[in-house]
C-alpha cells in the first residue's frame, strides 16, 4: 500500500515538471519543422520578424546547429535589447545550459513577462513584423492575446494574456 501511495506521490509531484520542460521544446521543435519546409521562407521571416538583414539572419543560421536556436538567438536578442552578435557570444559557451540560463546572462530576469514566455514556449513565429520581437506581446499591454496570424485583423479579438503591460486598450488589431 506505501508502494502504490508513494508511486502517485512520485507521478502527483513529476507531471508538473514534465508539462513545464514540454513548453519551449515543443514550440522550438515546431519552429524547426517549419524552417526545414521552407529555409529561405524561414530566413526571409525571422528579417521581418526581428528587424534584421536577411544576410544576417543566414549568418546567425549558419553558426547554430538547429534553425529553431537562430530564432531563439534573435528573440533574445529582442527581449534582451542585445544584438545578435551579443545573444550568439553568450550562447556558444553556455549552448548546454539551456535557454533559461542563456537568458538570465542576457539580464532577462526570472520572474519576468520576458522569461515566463521563453520557460512556456509563448513565444511567436509569425514571420511578420513585431510589435516588440515577436515575442509573448501580451506582457507589453498592446493588445490582450499573444501575436498569432489570427489576431491580425479587426480588432475584435481578446485573449487571455497575463502580462502585466501598462497599456490598457482592446487593440486596433492590424491591417498588413
Amino acid at each position: 500500500m506505501k508502494r502504490i501511495v508513494l508511486v502517485s506521490l512520485a507521478i502527483f509531484l513529476l507531471l508538473p515538471v514534465a508539462a513545464f520542460a514540454g513548453g519551449l521544446e515543443v514550440f522550438l521543435s515546431n519552429v524547426n519543422v517549419q524552417a526545414r519546409a521552407d529555409m529561405p521562407g524561414f530566413s526571409v521571416g525571422l528579417s521581418t520578424q526581428f528587424g534584421v538583414p536577411v544576410t544576417q539572419v543566414q549568418a546567425v543560421i549558419r553558426s547554430v546547429p538547429e534553425p529553431a536556436d537562430a530564432f531563439m538567438i534573435l528573440q533574445l536578442g529582442q527581449m534582451s535589447g542585445k544584438k545578435p552578435e551579443t545573444v550568439l557570444a553568450v550562447y556558444r559557451p553556455n549552448k548546454k545550459k539551456g535557454w533559461g540560463a542563456i537568458s538570465k546572462d542576457l539580464g532577462i530576469k526570472p520572474g519576468s513577462a520576458e522569461f515566463h514566455a521563453l520557460k512556456n514556449g509563448e513565444l511567436d513565429f509569425t514571420g511578420k513584423p513585431s510589435r516588440r520581437g515577436g515575442g509573448h506581446t501580451a506582457s507589453q499591454g498592446n493588445d490582450h492575446g499573444s501575436a498569432r496570424d489570427s489576431d491580425y485583423g479587426n480588432g475584435s479579438e481578446h485573449g487571455g494574456g497575463h502580462g502585466n503591460g501598462k497599456g490598457g486598450g482592446h487593440g486596433k488589431g492590424r491591417n498588413n
